[in-house]
């Protein structure tokens, strides 16, 4: 048995057999359609984003498998957020409040490396970096997310697997955010107050530690 695999960087969803793909299957004479069409299927979950693949080609039977390969999920997060970084506080400074359907697509997207057998626990591990990055789900941090989906609180998301959010949707999750976000303003300003002055004082000391040093010796 001999196995030859080709490397590509396709949009999710919308791999074709124009170069470079199509060229480099050419020569192993695989069902070049068949290859398209399941690269398709399987990177559906990354519409607007590069991913890495990889096919496998048995070149005796011609039999081929697909390796998909993801960003991290906390890049995938931010991602499906719009945001460029996580929070530094992340059980104060709340970056961002994703929605159930959002936290299922990143879930999906991850589902053949996270090394679970259903949705569900794909969905519960997700939401655990979530909280690593300041990250709300349904206005709720991770923790409290996962109680709430044991006791069957999005059953009905989790089996139709929607992934599709409204704007009105958002709008709601926004207003969540800045809702839970008032009530840490007093807990953020006295932070921002304590490293300021910190800062403050190391300055203070720093330039006294200075002026020190280039004084003239007494005589």
């Amino acid at each position: 048995m001999v196995k030859e695999s080709i490397e590509s960087l396709v949009e999710g969803g919308k791999a074709s057999a124009a170069p470079p793909l199509g060229p480099a299957l050419g020569p192993l004479k695989v069902n070049i359609g068949q290859v398209i069409v399941e690269i398709n299927k399987k990177t559906e979950a990354f519409k607007g984003m590069k991913v890495p693949v990889k096919v496998i080609v048995d070149t005796e039977t011609k039999e081929f498998e697909i390796e998909v390969g993801t960003p991290p999920v906390s890049q995938l997060i931010k991602k499906e957020l719009g945001l460029k970084k996580g929070s530094g506080i992340p059980n104060k400074d709340f970056q961002g409040n994703m929605g159930i359907e959002q936290l299922i697509k990143v879930a999906k997207m991850k589902m053949d490396s996270l090394f679970v057998n259903n949705l569900k626990s794909a969905v519960k591990t997700v939401a655990g970096s979530c909280n690593a990055s300041g990250i709300l789900i349904e206005g709720m941090r991770s923790i409290e997310f996962n109680k709430a989906i044991e006791a069957g609180k999005f059953d009905k998301e989790l089996q139709s697997e929607n992934t599709e959010i409204t704007d009105e949707r958002k709008k709601q999750l926004a207003e969540d955010l800045a809702n839970v976000k008032k009530k840490f303003v007093g807990e953020l300003e006295k932070i921002a107050a304590a490293k300021k002055a910190k800062e403050d004082k190391d300055a203070k000391k720093e330039a006294k530690g200075a002026i020190a040093t280039v004084a003239p010796a007494k005589k």
